[in-house]
């Protein structure tokens, strides 16, 4: 089986990764994550992606897998907050709203050069949660570390409600859209994916077979 390098150091990512049930190298990516003037977030995020995946594919030899997610309110790219009072703002801004998640994964193949990318945008709609359960979320540390301040599947606070697309992507890895890209390179996840990703989430997802339908 060719070396597989997962070029990040998200729990998260690790987490929805093992679900493949392959055995992989984690190596993070260290690049200069700056926007561009001007650059989309579709653009930004899927340039970081593959930024990150060229970065690792320079020194490793394998299948490299990397991944980059943005959150999106408007205009404003919401990343991680500075402290407890920035995330308070960060959640207040999007308590009862909808905003947008993008997710650029990008894998290269170091034996033959190829490489594939994609971005999975997700309309995420957040909850009325109240004050108190906001400040209650603050004080356990989580959004310190969360790009908008918040983790959809933290089992306490639950910001996300009548949630429409893919969870785990807003997680930070888009499964069945890496399985498509996989399947560039003839790889295909052992048993049903999707089932085991529902079953894990805890999520009934309504897009899966959509994105898996061959075009």
């Amino acid at each position: 089986m060719t070396n597989f390098i997962l070029a990040s150091n998200s729990p998260r990512r690790k987490e929805l990764l093992t679900l493949f049930g392959w055995p992989f190298k984690v190596i993070p990516a260290d690049i200069d994550e700056s926007r561009r003037a001007g650059e989309p977030p579709v653009d930004y995020v899927r340039r970081l992606a593959c930024e990150k995946a060229q970065a690792i594919a320079t020194a490793h030899e394998g299948l490299i897998l990397a991944a980059d997610t943005i959150v999106v309110d408007g205009e404003e790219l919401l990343g991680k907050p500075v402290d407890e009072a920035d995330a308070r703002r960060m959640l207040t801004r999007l308590r009862g709203r909808t905003h947008q998640v993008y997710t650029g994964i990008a894998l290269i193949d170091t034996s033959s050069g190829e490489s594939v990318d994609k971005v999975c945008r997700t309309d995420v709609p957040m909850r009325h949660y109240t004050d108190a359960e906001m400040a209650a979320y603050i004080q356990t540390g989580d959004p310190l570390d969360k790009a908008g301040a918040y983790a959809i599947q933290h089992s306490g606070f639950h910001p996300v409600e009548n949630l429409q697309g893919c969870y785990a992507s807003v997680m930070g890895l888009p499964l069945c859209h890496l399985l498509v890209s996989l399947r560039r390179f003839g790889w295909e996840a052992p048993g049903n994916l999707p089932a085991r990703c529902q079953q894990t989430l805890h999520y009934q997802c309504p897009v899966f077979e959509e994105i898996l339908r061959p075009a």
